[in-house]
């Protein structure tokens, strides 16, 4: 009979927010036993796959980067190998790195009330195995690996050249000389156009609607002007706190006047398109700004190779694909030898886990979410998650002290099980009101938010510090034996 190996905790991820959640739990319960269960063969999740030209981060570094360990370097938006370095750099320096299991896809976790545990069920390298578990913390991230949304295009069959996406980049491209069409009009979009046209004959951005987009500085001039003067950890503190705050700010600005907020943005791009600002209506989106994410472009990237003429911006709706490019509704046809579908992502819910508690399957799409990170009837399981209209981050790190609170909690006073119960009075309501393509296309999948506390999601960093930072363990909601 096959030996279980048990540990106190399992964290599902070895990515941002599973390196967090490890960092955090051995600070606060460096009694509790645990592993990384990580199902590719290197750590970095987000960061390690995604290998398409000029990958960045779409967040400030400041609030991307964790509270516990400053991100020194001065570029405010990084490249991915930054980031990835950054990633490696503090696992090995926490003693994080040991802990990892590489190779060990979680496919399946088992509840068992009467022996408060849940039982693993892991594909090693083509083997199934089961571990146990006391507690889950699910850091998988919110998306599919194996593979990006591609929408069904007419014609592609009949289409001559190479279509690639993003997500799985190939090594050995070369685009040098290639005339390039980009679809697309979100983040990834955005950072490919500038990349590519260094050294493409002439890339096309073709966005069926437009974004909203933000240049700034790649490195900020408030933190040039204080580092040197302070110390590094302070220059830190302080370019966070200013993030966040301006971050938050201006989200409020643009929920409550987005008239206004539309102003500031447009006038913004109209500066930076400079002799091309006949071309603002590709820049003018029909829906209010931060009912989607707002893409920020480091230094104006975009903005530049567009004046240069390296790049162009065609605001149109795709008829078919042809044998040497796409003819457009509006009757135009754009020549390509390579078309670059940065079409978006598929959502996944618990890295596409099956749950089950006491034999019955648990379908997401059926809880509540309490918190924003336990589910509602699931015991001893949290999922890490971050903000749409924020760094991911800062909502990540929260949830991991709140777990790490929570496991310290229950360990000082015997407890076995912790369980969010919602009462009848709680009505739910979609889990994100966001309008980005991605979550449009998995609300029918996505766990619920509550109509009150605290089965509310406030998106807002200074209300959820208080919550998971502060708030109550023992609430009445959540529910212990």
């Amino acid at each position: 009979m096959e030996e279980v190996e048990h540990l106190d905790v399992l964290i599902v991820g070895a990515g941002l927010s599973g390196i967090a959640a490890a960092c955090h739990l051995q600070r606060r319960c460096p009694e509790h036993r645990y592993a990384i269960l990580e199902g590719r063969e290197a750590l970095g999740g987000t960061w390690d796959l995604f290998r398409y030209p000029g990958v960045r981060s779409d967040s400030d570094m400041y609030t991307l980067g964790y509270a516990f360990r400053p991100w020194r370097d001065k570029h405010a938006i990084a490249d991915g190998a930054a980031i990835l370095g950054y990633l490696r750099d503090t696992a090995r320096e926490h003693g994080v790195e040991r802990h990892i299991r590489y190779g060990h896809r979680v496919v399946a976790a088992s509840w068992s009330t009467p022996q408060a545990r849940w039982t693993v069920e892991v594909a090693v390298r083509g083997v199934t195995r089961r571990l146990s578990c006391d507690f889950l913390f699910m850091c998988s991230g919110y998306y599919r690996y194996e593979a990006g949304h591609r929408p069904d295009f007419a014609g592609l069959d009949d289409y001559r050249g190479r279509v690639v996406h993003p997500q799985q980049w190939p090594a050995e491209l070369d685009w040098t000389g290639l005339r390039v069409v980009v679809i697309g009009s979100g983040a990834t979009a955005m950072t490919l156009v500038p990349a590519l046209a260094e050294r493409a004959a002439k890339v096309t951005l073709l966005q069926r609607s437009p974004t909203w987009v933000l240049a700034l500085p790649a490195v900020d001039p408030l933190a040039e002007r204080l580092r040197g003067r302070l110390p590094a950890r302070w220059v830190f503190s302080i370019m966070r706190w200013k993030a966040v705050l301006v971050g938050q700010g201006f989200f409020q600005l643009c929920r409550r006047q987005p008239e206004r907020a539309s102003r500031m943005l447009l006038s913004g791009v109209r500066r930076a398109l400079g002799p091309l600002a006949d071309r603002l209506a590709d820049f003018t989106p029909r829906y209010k700004p931060w009912t989607q994410r707002l893409c920020l472009l480091p230094d104006g990237d975009l903005f530049r190779a567009l004046r240069a003429g390296r790049a162009e911006v065609v605001t149109d709706e795709i008829e078919r694909f042809t044998a040497g490019g796409l003819k457009l509704r509006s009757g135009r046809e754009l020549d390509a030898d390579l078309v670059v579908t940065a079409t978006g992502l598929e959502l996944q819910v618990l890295g596409g886990v099956a749950i089950e508690v006491d034999g019955r399957r648990v379908d997401p799409a059926d809880t509540l979410i309490y918190k924003g990170l336990m589910h509602s009837g699931v015991p001893n399981l949290a999922s890490c998650t971050g903000y749409t209209n924020a760094s991911w981050t800062l909502k990540a790190e929260l949830s991991c002290e709140y777990v790490g609170r929570l496991l310290q909690h229950m360990r000082r006073r015997g407890l076995r099980r912790c369980v969010p119960q919602p009462d009848g009075a709680v009505e739910p309501r979609p889990w994100i009101d966001f309008g980005s393509g991605y979550v449009q296309r998995a609300l029918d999948r996505l766990p619920r938010q509550g109509s009150r506390p605290p089965w509310t999601l406030h998106q807002n960093y200074l209300r959820d510090l208080l919550l998971l930072r502060f708030g109550r363990l023992d609430d009445g909601v959540l529910r212990f034996d």
